[in-house]
């Protein structure tokens, strides 16, 4: 083997295919890119913790060894205490989703404390199980912190930690499964990923193949084209939705609470949002390999990682909190575990509808534009 020319070859091919990866920006920039975007993701972005938890305490109890009992809510980075007047407005906020948990405390707490048995309830949202038993354990630990502190300072330590016992319940799921939690959460991603990848080729192809400007000079105009190339997809996406339904209903048992009519058509208008988004890729770009890479990125990466999927938006550094909320998944995320889980609650409903509505119209407009360009340029 003659060693000289193995080298000189080497370095010839090494040179061609750095050359051949610097002139393909668009994998050198993915290449890049994105481990610096998971890495500012994973390490900045992501937390389980939950901070600033919405905690409604019904105090009935006026007294002053009940104010000590609930003291350790107070000053806590843990929650937004805030105080309700009553039950049934505390259980309203709950149904809006205006608060994370209630903590009630009767009216006879100071007299059942006295006699060694002082019991408060508990009441937690279960949409997010994980939340749900962040919060308990939050509670939980804020309680009997505050309950040894005053056995402390009455001189019996052991009478105040045993002194207040919490009667935990928890709406919406109440087994605590994480099924309930997880599934409703995969149709947004199998909405976003069908819809946008799959859209995300067909302009670019019909760029690359030289036969989208065949069409150019046909009376066809460039919604029709649009709406034209949308509607097998939203076929396929349709049957996706119904095998999603299915599975959730028949397979792993999540309560649907919701309409299932409210639950199909919020589904299908995300559908056509993730469908749109792809779409405008592939105008944008004109390029299969370029588009398909950035429909990933642009859409499914930011649906897994930022719509709430995992974790509780609220606990992420406020720039990630805005760039979430700027995203379609993350209002269609709410919005489906509510309807699973919750029931049809019209102001949220109506609340993400139009935000979608927006987004698809922006889209289509969009994808028109990127065509109609293209079309002025040919003639």
């Amino acid at each position: 083997m003659n060693v000289s020319g193995f080298i000189a070859r080497l370095v010839a091919l090494t040179r061609k295919e750095t050359r051949q990866m610097l002139r393909d920006r668009s994998n050198l920039v993915v290449g890049l890119l994105l481990p610096v975007v998971l890495i500012l993701l994973f390490g900045y972005g992501l937390s389980f913790d939950v901070k600033d938890a919405r905690l409604t305490v019904v105090l009935e109890d006026g007294s002053p060894s009940a104010r000590d009992a609930v003291a350790g809510l107070r000053g806590s980075p843990y929650f937004a205490a805030v105080w309700g007047r009553t039950m049934d407005e505390a259980i309203r906020l709950m149904q809006e989703d205006k608060t994370d948990a209630i903590l009630y405390v009767p009216g006879d707490f100071s007299r059942q404390q006295a006699a060694g048995n002082g019991r408060v309830q508990l009441l937690l949202n279960g949409v997010d199980s994980t939340t749900a038993s962040t919060i308990e354990g939050y509670v939980s630990g804020a309680l009997s912190r505050q309950g040894a502190q005053n056995g402390d300072r009455m001189g019996n330590k052991s009478a105040g930690v045993a002194s207040v016992v919490i009667a935990q319940r928890t709406w919406f799921n109440e087994p605590g499964e994480s099924t309930w939690f997880f599934v409703p959460g995969l149709i947004v991603l199998v909405m976003t990923l069908i819809g946008a990848f799959l859209t995300s080729l067909l302009i670019a192809r019909e760029w690359e193949r030289g036969t989208l400007e065949s069409l150019f000079v046909t009376p066809v105009r460039s919604l029709e084209l649009v709406l034209a190339k949308l509607a097998p997809y939203i076929l396929v996406g349709a049957i996706d939705l119904a095998m999603c339904l299915l599975s959730a209903k028949y397979l792993f048992r999540v309560p649907m609470l919701g309409s299932l009519w409210v639950i199909v058509l919020s589904s299908m208008l995300y559908l056509l949002v993730s469908l749109a988004l792809g779409l405008f890729i592939s105008g944008a770009t004109k390029n299969q390999f370029a588009a398909s890479q950035m429909a990933l990125l642009a859409s499914f990466m930011p649906a897994m990682m930022l719509s709430g999927f995992i974790f509780d938006l609220r606990n992420v550094p406020v720039v990630i909190q805005g760039v979430s909320y700027l995203l379609p998944a993350t209002h269609f995320m709410s919005l489906i575990k509510t309807l699973f889980m919750a029931g049809d609650i019209w102001p949220d409903i109506l609340r993400s509808c139009a935000v979608l509505s927006l987004y698809a119209v922006a889209l289509i407009a969009a994808t028109c534009g990127t065509l109609r360009k293209t079309l002025d340029k040919t003639t």
